[in-house]
């Protein structure tokens, strides 16, 4: 069954454009994570947040991405790191058109 990873944390920038320069390897890198399907970057300058919504191809993979990523986040000196799992409930899913694969 599917799973979704919800990550968020504080995030002093950069931001955008910026943003993606200057994290193109890291997103690089995840592509080849196992178990990994998609994710949707998320930001929020004004709020000084930014974090990520990922679907994984199961819960051992989610989990297992969810530690490696909030170590990598903690050695940048990011604390904070709010992280949920959930189950995805295809036929729902599928209903109002979400991507699952």
């Amino acid at each position: 069954m599917a799973t979704l990873l919800q990550i968020d944390f504080p995030f002093g920038g950069p931001f955008g454009a910026e943003m993606a320069q200057a994290l193109d390897g890291l997103a690089r890198s995840i592509n080849d994570e196992p178990g990994f399907l998609w994710k949707i970057w998320i930001e929020n300058a004004a709020t000084g947040a930014a974090g990520g919504i990922y679907l994984f191809a199961d819960a051992a993979s989610a989990e297992a991405y969810l530690a490696k990523h909030s170590a990598r986040l903690e050695g940048f000196g990011i604390s904070d790191i709010r992280a949920r799992v959930f189950d995805v409930n295809p036929a729902l899913t599928a209903l109002n058109h979400g991507p699952l694969s």
